[in-house]
């Protein structure tokens, strides 16, 4: 796998929010629910956070409530925040019951490495404190690649990465009570187009996640 892009551009923020709110109208439809992907091939986060919901026309005479029927409670699905610097090189996720943290690798090692730089340690040291502050004792480190060279090259690459910045985290914690789940899943999961510069820089990445507590803002 390549990783050929520099860093270009001063970060700012960008905030994104998005929200989905759904009240269930009636029983004569299910509620949207989310549905997770159990298998241990596919990283959480990966998977959307509910089913879009059912589009009905209120205009329908055959919308009615049946004798006895009553409406379910309100639900409100899973709320998701997004804060990107400009470059893309770092961004931040919170939903309502995880933060994540995805790192290009282009801030992180160079060239076809796994040898942390400086500043990438300074940038992990913040995600250490960051979960410090939500009290997580379970943290995903997980690493990607883009498309680029072998599949197989770009699996051990990723996990030799991912397998960096969890001990850098690992030092900084320094906590017996968290554990980690390390996995390099190569050029599996891209969230970019992988027939662009652009979308590849965006692909090679190290994704840190762990659980929001209640106490934690």
């Amino acid at each position: 796998m390549t990783d050929t892009s520099p860093r270009t551009g001063a970060p700012r923020l960008a905030l994104v929010i998005t929200a989905a709110s759904l009240m269930v109208a009636t029983n004569l439809f299910g509620a949207a629910t989310a549905h997770a992907d159990d298998s241990p091939s596919v990283p959480p986060g990966t998977e959307p956070s509910a089913s879009a919901p059912v589009k009905v026309d209120p205009n329908d005479p055959d919308l009615k409530l049946p004798e006895g029927a009553t409406l379910a409670a309100p639900k409100v699905l899973d709320i998701k925040s997004v804060v990107e610097d400009q470059g893309g090189e770092e961004r931040r996720e919170d939903t309502n019951s995880d933060v994540k943290f995805a790192l290009q690798a282009e801030v992180l090692f160079s060239k076809d490495s796994a040898k942390l730089s400086d500043e990438a340690k300074s940038r992990i040291a913040a995600i250490a404190d960051e979960i410090k502050k939500q009290n997580a004792t379970k943290v995903r480190v997980f690493g990607f690649t883009d498309n680029l060279g072998s599949a197989a090259h770009g699996d051990v690459l990723s996990r030799q990465r991912a397998n960096a910045v969890q001990a850098v985290l690992d030092q900084e914690l320094h906590d017996p009570n968290i554990t980690f789940e390390v996995r390099g899943y190569g050029e599996q999961y891209p969230i970019a187009d992988n027939s662009t510069e652009a979308g590849r820089r965006k692909n090679r990445r190290v994704e840190v996640t762990f659980p929001r507590s209640e106490s934690g803002n």
